[in-house]
């Protein structure tokens, strides 16, 4: 597909901080969806419009930037990354309201209420939660795109794909994709593996949580784990060297030649070197 700016998106200049956060999509063919959609995304397509993460990013901040501040904005996103596999056109919807509603339910998870109150006023939170209610209740069944870590990449997102599969440019994107057969594949080997061991129960946990997040698509689609912002706060000879799929493969390797000690060794250090990553979101 070829590429052409789209006027909608802010010009790069006026881009905020890229915020130091990584992801996990899923792209689904366009069977996947039903009509009207189905349309708009084939015309989306058709007219080249290809946003990337930066585009998502400036667009989604400047409601936050603004005076009042909008927690979630107040229609849902028209635009989506788009990629190919086999000839056939995937599309990863960018559904950047849910996306908002449901952040805004782990921001009160993880902060105290005046952290929380400086950032968003109560009412606003009060009003989002409100307005995600009533959503709710029209579109029980729906569910995003795309999933957000922030200062890390969550260990169990490793579990899906493969070093082979490692794409990475310096100063650009560090990121996986495979199939969503092998990704499936590769969650259910684990989680046995997991299951038949001691000491990894969160671990376990977490796959089965992102198992049933990615039943909910098509046999056919892409998923993708992306660094995203965090290429541009880890040193570049660090990010170089990452390799945490594999990693995370050996350790579950050992786990089911009942190595338990070189399992414990290996998924120990992985988790440090992570657990030092996110402490940095603590640090002034």
């Amino acid at each position: 597909m070829s590429e052409s700016p789209d006027p909608r998106l802010p010009s790069a200049r006026s881009a905020p901080a890229v915020p130091y956060a990584s992801y996990l999509r899923v792209y689904e063919p366009l069977a996947a969806f039903r009509e009207p959609e189905r349309t708009h995304w084939a015309d989306y397509a058709r007219r080249g419009v290809t946003p990337t993460a930066q585009d998502e990013l400036r667009r989604s901040l400047s409601d936050l930037v603004r005076v009042p501040v909008v927690g979630v904005p107040a229609h849902e996103s028209a635009d989506a990354f788009t990629a190919e596999l086999d000839g056939v056109l995937l599309v990863c919807p960018w559904r950047t309201r849910l996306r908002g509603w449901l952040a805004l339910q782990e921001l009160a998870e993880q902060f105290p209420p005046p952290v929380l109150d400086a950032a968003l006023p109560p009412v606003l939170r009060r009003r989002a939660a409100e307005e995600y209610e009533r959503w709710r209740e029209r579109n029980p069944d729906a569910r995003p795109w795309i999933r957000t870590g922030v200062w890390q990449v969550p260990l169990r997102w490793f579990v899906l794909v493969a070093d082979e599969e490692r794409e990475y440019a310096p100063g650009e994107l560090l990121r996986y994709r495979t199939p969503m057969v092998q990704a499936r594949r590769r969650l259910a080997r684990a989680l046995r593996a997991l299951r038949e061991a001691e000491g990894y129960g969160m671990l376990a946990e977490g796959l089965v949580e992102v198992g049933s997040w990615l039943e909910e698509f098509h046999p056919r689609s892409m998923v993708e784990l992306d660094y995203g912002g965090l290429v541009h706060a880890l040193p570049a000879d660090r990010l170089a060297a990452d390799r945490s799929a594999r990693d995370l493969a050996a350790g579950l390797a050992a786990l089911r030649a009942g190595d338990a000690s070189g399992a414990a060794g290996a998924y120990g250090e992985l988790a440090e070197r992570w657990r030092a990553v996110r402490e940095r979101l603590f640090a002034n």
